[in-house]
C-alpha cells in the first residue's frame, strides 16, 4: 500500500459503463465507509445507497462519476454518523466494538509479509480513526484514492487550501502514530 506522495502518472481513463465503475470502486468505497462508520453493516448500506443514487446520474459524462460518487458516499456517511449520534447518544456510540476487524482475502505467497501488511493496514485504520473527520477524509481521498486537489475539494465541499491544510495535519498526526511502521 502506497501512503506517501502522489504519482506523476496520468490518471487512468474513466470506465465507459457505470457497472464497470462500480466494480472498480466497490472495495475502496467499502473500506472508506467502514473506516468512517466503524461498523460493517452501516458501511455496506452506505456504499449500496451511494451506488443506487449514482444510477440517477448515469447520463452524466464518465469523467464526472468519480467526484460525484465520492461526494454522494461522503454525504451518506455523514448522514449515518449524525443519525447515530442523535438516536444513540444516551447509549453510547453504536458499532464501536473493540477488536472487530475485517478479514481480507490474502493472495500473497509469503505469510510473513502478509502478516506485516495486515498489521500495517490495521495500524493505519486505527490511526485514521483517531483523526478528525475532515483530516481523515482529506487523507483518504487524496492519498489512498489518489484524487487530485480540485476533485477532493469538490467532494469535501471546501476550498483547495483547506484540503491541503487538512492533509498536512493528517500526515503529521499519522506520522507520529505510525513511527513503528517506517
Amino acid at each position: 500500500m502506497r501512503v506517501s506522495g502522489t504519482s506523476d502518472a496520468p490518471p487512468p481513463a474513466p470506465p465507459h459503463t457505470l457497472e464497470r465503475f462500480f466494480a472498480d470502486v466497490r472495495g475502496r468505497a467499502f473500506r472508506f465507509a467502514e473506516i468512517g462508520l466503524r461498523h460493517r453493516e452501516d458501511a455496506l448500506d452506505a456504499v449500496q445507497d451511494a451506488m443506487t443514487r449514482m444510477l440517477g446520474y448515469r447520463e452524466r459524462p464518465p469523467e464526472e462519476w468519480t467526484a460525484l460518487f465520492w461526494t454522494i458516499l461522503r454525504s451518506r456517511i455523514v448522514d449515518i454518523q449524525r443519525r447515530r449520534i442523535f438516536r444513540l447518544s444516551w447509549i453510547g456510540e453504536a458499532g464501536d466494538r473493540e477488536g472487530e476487524t475485517l478479514e481480507w482475502a490474502d493472495d500473497a505467497p509469503d505469510p510473513s509479509r502478509a502478516q506485516d501488511s495486515r498489521e500495517a493496514y490495521t495500524a493505519l485504520v486505527a490511526a485514521l480513526r483517531t483523526l478528525p473527520r475532515r483530516q481523515r477524509e482529506a487523507f483518504t481521498l487524496r492519498i489512498l484514492e489518489e484524487l487530485d486537489v480540485p476533485t477532493t475539494a469538490r467532494v469535501m465541499g471546501c476550498g483547495e487550501g483547506s484540503v491541503k491544510t487538512h492533509l498536512s495535519r493528517a500526515r503529521d498526526a499519522l506520522q507520529k502514530q505510525l513511527e513503528d511502521f517506517r
